[in-house]
């Protein structure tokens, strides 16, 4: 079976890479394509573009780069057709995505969508876009199967993939070390523009918990040098590729909006939720964005587990104030504990990228599919 899978971001390149070994486990003649990042290539697939080379945050960002947009959607479609996949997996990235699903639609490629777009949170109008050019969708959330089916759609909910990829992480690493001092992790997000404007203000709460170690969960695309214009000739430490090794061994954590919040709750890390956009981009999210809560953590819990400083409640002194609680107030950790177990169970356990394999490869049975056309 020939697959073509597309994720933009590197949580999806993450869901996808363990999709795809996976389905190398149902069918191991199966081959990929993939637009995606590290992780869906060290399973084997054929990386055709980096999602470093397709992200791009916000309303503004993405008029500023509509140009680059374009050529990267002409160049896909021609890809898929040179390709001829048995199916396309489509991997969150809805602006993207859903144009590329619209494309596949039309030439008969079945279209899975793995991890829906947001469409509970803005633009319901997706929709009736999915109901036309999607043949099977896959959510992750559990009140998202709800949602769809008051909407017409029936999909399937395996469960959340994190689970399956924190403990394949628990698996592969060895004892996180510990020196005895309280240690904060730093998450500032993956992409220059968001790092920018949330690491400095994380950054200026270090003076006000001189017992504390800060590490910064760094990414690879930017570089050393971008984060040393932030960390200036202090002694904090940018680790790369250690994240959830990192939040195990922290007392808590400062945490960029994002599947980072949620990762850092399943780990089991006291955490402060931020957020910073351009001004623009937020005036306008603001309008157009309907949910009561920005982290996934509090949105599938449907309260405030984890406390949330967005744009300009992001500052020192919120900062200083939430992280000194988290770190000193035995009854505020426990409770976040106890929610985080009730996150777990409303995740759907384990076996979830097994279950969304199983989906994939029974769904396509159904429609006919062999590969054996190759």
């Amino acid at each position: 079976m020939r697959y073509y899978v597309i994720a933009g971001e590197a949580s999806g390149d993450l869901h996808a890479s363990n999709l795809i070994r996976e389905l190398k486990l149902n069918d191991a003649h199966a081959s990929f394509h993939c637009w995606g990042g590290d992780l869906m290539q060290a399973q084997g697939a054929e990386l055709v573009k980096h999602y470093r080379d397709l992200a791009f945050m916000g309303f503004t960002e993405v008029l500023m780069n509509l140009n680059t947009i374009t050529a990267n959607l002409k160049f896909c479609r021609k890809d898929i057709q040179e390709y001829k996949p048995d199916a396309i997996i489509l991997v969150d990235y809805p602006g993207f995505n859903l144009r590329i699903a619209a494309f596949a639609h039309e030439l008969s490629i079945p279209v899975i969508y793995y991890i829906s777009p947001q469409v509970w949170a803005w633009k319901k109008s997706r929709i009736k876009t999915i109901r036309r050019v999607v043949d099977k969708m896959m959510v992750i959330l559990p009140f998202e199967k709800a949602f769809y089916a008051e909407n017409g759609i029936e999909v399937e909910f395996p469960g959340h993939p994190l689970l399956d990829a924190i403990l394949l992480a628990d698996k592969n690493q060895s004892q996180p070390a510990t020196n005895g001092r309280p240690l904060v992790a730093l998450l500032p997000g993956s992409r220059k523009q968001e790092i920018s404007r949330v690491l400095p203000l994380m950054l200026s709460v270090v003076p006000d918990f001189p017992e504390v170690d800060f590490v910064i969960a760094g990414v690879s695309g930017p570089g050393d040098d971008f984060y040393r214009k932030f960390t200036g000739e202090s002694k904090i430490e940018v680790v790369y590729n250690q994240t959830y090794e990192l939040l195990k061994r922290a007392s808590a954590a400062l945490v960029t909006s994002g599947t980072a919040t949620l990762e850092t709750a399943l780990i089991g890390t006291p955490e402060v939720v931020c957020y910073k956009g351009g001004r623009i981009s937020y005036l306008i999210a603001r309008l157009i964005i309907k949910v009561p809560y920005i982290s996934l953590v509090n949105l599938i819990m449907n309260k405030p587990v984890v406390k949330e400083l967005i744009q300009g409640a992001l500052s020192r002194s919120n900062l200083k104030a939430e992280l000194f609680k988290l770190l000193n107030d035995t009854d505020v950790r426990k409770q976040m504990m106890d929610n985080y177990d009730q996150l777990r169970l409303k995740l759907g356990g384990g076996g979830a990228s097994a279950k969304a394999a199983q989906i994939v490869t029974a769904f396509l049975h159904e429609r006919g599919v062999t590969g054996e056309k190759h």
